[in-house]
């Protein structure tokens, strides 16, 4: 009986964890260190995803909400367009909703020289 206790704890963590789409690529990639600030963003999830909302911060300066584009629906992609902000850090920092209806956020860092 414990066996089976394990193996359905196990079962449902790896179910869990499968029913979420993980950030697989960006461009620029994290930690990327760019000669040019990119006149796009882009973020490559392992399934379908609802971006709600994803902010570029600047340094010390306030969070710049990006525009979806009016995008609503579920994507495995998406290409946000930027404007150029100059030499620095950036963070991006994104928040979602997975398929399966679980909020999802996540971020990661560039740097234009």
């Amino acid at each position: 009986m414990k066996n089976l206790t394990v193996a359905f704890w196990i079962a449902a963590i790896a179910s869990s964890a499968a029913a979420h789409s993980p950030l697989e690529k960006t461009t620029p990639a994290n930690d990327a260190v760019v000669s040019e600030f990119p006149a796009e963003l882009s973020l490559d999830f392992a399934g379908s995803i609802r971006l709600t909302r994803v902010d570029l911060v600047h340094q010390d300066q306030a969070p710049v909400q990006l525009d979806l584009g009016g995008q609503t629906g579920f994507a495995q992609s998406y290409t946000l367009p930027l404007q150029g902000m100059g030499a620095g850090t950036y963070r991006v920092e994104w928040r979602g909703l997975g398929a399966d209806g679980h909020a999802m956020k996540g971020h990661f860092s560039f740097e234009v020289e």
